[in-house]
């Protein structure tokens, strides 16, 4: 299975469509795309053969660190969802129009036309711009382009609109769905202070758990697995699959049903496509 996928419709390199042949043909037996702030890419999907597809979205809240609220079996057409993501999109298009324009004043050519046509006509962001100035030797790598540039705090990096950590779980509720927190070592490092973080989003309607994941080790594994007995959390799985863009993560993750039981008991009957 694979519960964190990413398409073109926001950072990932792969269409929805193609992402879902891939799934198929790599026998995956449940899929979800998650995209960051945008159901667009779902929204294509339809009449899914020979896997189950679960509706989902990838919703950037705001913390001192990364926190990301992953949202499962939402109706990808609700009107609260739709609109406040809409929202967070034109706000980032805002924030694109600015990098480019700070680009421009540092000697880096680039056109938004350039970036939505590298984007394939989906979300344009930071991956997309680091793409761009690979392709144009401005620098060596992706990894340089955010080292130098577009990482937090550099010369080109501009903070994007985010919701309170509550706002993201209660507009996933709202939509139907079920709120998960993704990669939860982005967030916090330090055990006592996850298990916090963990304690006060539960409080909000936190119902889930990413458990396994591409950059867990076994350390972690087990920590998180102890955080979801201890509140009460269903255990979920995803690579965080970017195609192209994130080379090194590939599609699809194994993990004991055993662990993804309620999870997956959960979601059937729900809004599944």
């Amino acid at each position: 299975m694979d519960f964190h996928v990413h398409t073109s419709a926001s950072d990932g390199s792969f269409a929805p469509t193609e992402v879902i042949k891939m799934a198929t043909d790599k026998g995956i037996e449940v899929l979800s795309i998650t995209d960051h702030d945008t159901v667009e890419g779902v929204q294509e999907i339809s009449g899914v053969e020979g896997i189950v597809f679960v509706p989902g979205v990838e919703i950037s809240s705001e913390y001192p660190r990364t926190l990301h609220i992953l949202g499962y079996a939402i109706d990808p057409f609700h009107e609260k969802l739709c609109a406040v993501l809409k929202d967070l999109q034109e706000f980032r298009k805002k924030r694109n129009l600015l990098i480019v324009e700070k680009m421009n004043q540092m000697g880096f050519h680039i056109t938004l036309e350039e970036l939505i046509k590298e984007a394939g006509g989906g979300l344009v962001g930071r991956l997309h711009f680091a793409s761009l100035m690979v392709k144009k030797g401005f620098v060596s790598n992706y990894q340089e382009a955010f080292d130098r540039y577009l990482g937090k705090g550099k010369p080109l990096y501009i903070d994007k609109k985010r919701l309170q950590p509550d706002e993201a779980i209660g507009l996933i509720l709202a939509a139907g769905g079920i709120p998960v927190l993704a990669h939860p070592y982005q967030a916090e490092e330090d055990e006592e202070k996850l298990e916090d973080l963990v304690k006060k989003l539960a409080g909000f309607g936190l119902k889930g758990i990413e458990v396994f994941y591409s950059k867990h080790n076994e350390r972690r594994i087990s920590k998180y697995l102890e955080l979801a007995k201890k509140y009460d959390l269903l255990v979920t799985a995803g690579t965080d699959f970017h195609g192209e863009n994130k080379p090194d993560i590939p599609l699809g993750i194994s993990v004991q049903y055993y662990y993804l039981r309620e999870f997956l008991s959960e979601i059937e009957g729900r809004c599944v496509l």
